[in-house]
């Protein structure tokens, strides 16, 4: 039988590939490299990948504006990524996200109610700490005071690059009590009290970008004492044979989520992954590689005791902290930013 097709013209020939779906690909997950995602891939990747579902993975350092390219651009290469709180909030806002389906994935109720979004899902819980060489200082810092006190401790300190967490540690080292931090730092007041508090401490600042650089730059001898991840510090530890000791009064605690980017095409693989690493058997595993805590509530019984002291959610160790407030910096993140790099610049 003879078939007759009709041609098309070149502009809707085009046009019709220009509408097709991005091309097929394995999934993609990022998250934020280092130790965590090594304890990540050994943990939760490799064995989704060996029950026979195709993925990769790849680290970023955050940014908003890095989704939002990425979203707005049609660049689809990305599907599921780890966020930070405030960039689950702005890009849940901001529509760069996939509505989760929750029903797929465990249910709302399985996770502790601040890991829960109609963007994202808890996927671990962690401090940002001070952490020093314990064999360096044999009685060492007890306290963001003891952070600023070069005379007492001498050499460099390093702190993230960038406003969140520097403002509040600024202020508690300034003598402000943790649970008024945010009531101090929501004042014009209070913002330039931090940074006359941190100016001075700049002669002695480095910055860091990435996770894995405080427990390098402790290593390296290149400063006396730092703000970390917790988890970060405890792995360094681990590893590397290291005497590295956290100070957790006045750390800043906060949950990291997981959100597949708008455009993915790959949203059931990404839920099927989600719904993998949700599970609270797998969850109970990642004290065992680095000490984050798990958001999954039937998790936290299933972890042996002998790590629960270097939890976050050590309920010694919670006591000690203050919730880093996302909604004080979907609000302030962009003009503190601004005025933050600034001051650095200076």
């Amino acid at each position: 039988m003879i078939r007759f097709t009709r041609l098309l013209p070149a502009a809707v020939v085009l046009a019709a590939g220009l509408a097709a779906p991005a091309m097929a690909r394995d999934l993609t997950v990022v998250s934020w490299g280092g130790a965590y995602q090594d304890a990540q891939r050994a943990l939760y990747f490799e064995p989704f990948k060996a029950a026979g579902n195709p993925m990769h993975d790849e680290s970023w350092d955050g940014g908003i504006g890095v989704l939002r390219a990425k979203v707005e651009g049609g660049d689809s290469s990305w599907d599921v990524v780890q966020v930070e709180s405030e960039e689950l909030a702005l890009g849940c806002e901001e529509g760069l996200f996939q509505p989760l389906n929750w029903d797929a994935i465990g249910g709302r109720d399985a996770y502790l109610p601040a890991a829960v979004n109609d963007c994202g899902v808890g996927a671990i819980v962690y401090n940002f700490i001070l952490a020093y060489d314990g064999a360096k200082f044999k009685d060492g810092p007890k306290s963001w005071a003891d952070f600023w006190d070069v005379k007492k401790f001498p050499g460099k300190r390093a702190m993230r690059q960038g406003p969140k967490t520097n403002l509040e540690i600024a202020l508690m080292a300034d003598g402000v009590a943790p649970a008024d931090v945010y009531k101090v730092l929501g004042t014009p007041e209070g913002v330039d009290r931090a940074f006359r508090k941190l100016d001075e401490l700049k002669p002695n600042l480095i910055w860091w970008t990435a996770g894995a650089q405080p427990p390098q730059m402790l290593a390296a001898g290149d400063v006396a004492m730092t703000t970390a991840y917790n988890g970060r510090i405890a792995a360094a530890n681990t590893a590397d044979k290291k005497d590295f000791k956290i100070v957790w009064t006045g750390s800043l605690f906060t949950i990291d989520s997981w959100v597949i980017l708008k455009g993915s095409p790959n949203v059931d693989a990404a839920t099927k992954f989600l719904a993998y690493m949700g599970k609270p058997e797998n969850q109970a595993k990642l004290p065992t590689k680095i000490t984050y805590g798990v958001t999954n509530k039937a998790a936290t019984p299933l972890i042996a005791t002998e790590y629960l002291p270097g939890l976050p959610t050590n309920p010694a160790n919670m006591s000690q902290a203050v919730q880093l407030n996302a909604e004080f910096w979907l609000e302030n993140i962009d003009s503190l930013t601004e005025r933050f790099n600034t001051w650095a610049a200076k």
